[in-house]
């Protein structure tokens, strides 16, 4: 039986003359062997305010390039891999929480016009989950690969705004990647104060500096 999902990435990389994401090999958009280190080992962390968040892998090696790569270079058939990885993750979460509504992150004006894409709701379609759009941004915040916790915090600090409750439901925030968990605290803040329950979130990878010593690798 063909394979059909293998089939249309290796056709994707031989147009594109493609690499492997994860180590470069030649002809192929992601090996064998790099597919392997995509499987989910989940990370359970939490952010600065004390919410629990499971990320689905941690960032770096494959993951990191893989994801970078979706990011950086449009390379979006690779969201169905890492999507895959995400899913495990959110059933874990979810299966406490059944009925919560499963909400994205938003993504910056400026970050989705330069990709055409959202990544927390690509991932998030990819592995089979609806993206409940109740946040908005309500201003510009700057980059934050440069900053620290506390400036972290302060640039998203007031950023987003949720859409009121009309009844009181849980939630369960996305990202694509957490490093100190201030975005998503941000996001719980806007939420709570239109009167959601925030259940906890879900990431696909956690940054190394947060998941030292914490992972809980999957049987």
């Amino acid at each position: 039986m063909v394979d059909w999902t293998v089939l249309a990435d290796e056709i994707a990389a031989f147009v594109l003359s493609g690499c492997c994401a994860g180590c470069d090999a030649p002809g192929t958009l992601l090996c064998d062997d790099c597919r392997a280190e995509l499987v989910a080992r989940p990370v359970h962390l939490e952010t600065p305010a004390g919410m629990p968040v499971l990320a689905a892998l941690p960032f770096r090696g494959v993951a990191a390039r893989c994801l970078r790569r979706v990011k950086e270079d449009g390379e979006t058939l690779l969201a169905r891999p890492l999507g895959a990885a995400l899913a495990e993750a959110a059933a874990l979460v979810l299966a406490d929480h059944p009925e919560a509504l499963t909400v994205p992150v938003p993504t910056g004006t400026a970050a989705f016009r330069r990709r055409g894409y959202r990544v927390p709701e690509l991932l998030m379609r990819r592995a089979g989950l609806a993206t409940v759009r109740m946040l908005t941004q309500t201003r510009r915040t700057a980059d934050q690969r440069e900053l620290d916790i506390l400036q972290r915090r302060q640039n998203v600090e007031g950023s987003m705004r949720a859409r009121h409750a009309r009844a009181t439901r849980d939630v369960v925030l996305f990202d694509d990647v957490v490093t100190t968990g201030a975005t998503l605290d941000e996001g719980a803040r806007a939420l709570t104060a239109a009167g959601f329950r925030v259940c906890g979130a879900v990431a696909l990878a956690a940054t190394p500096k947060r998941t030292e010593s914490r992972e809980t690798h999957h049987e």
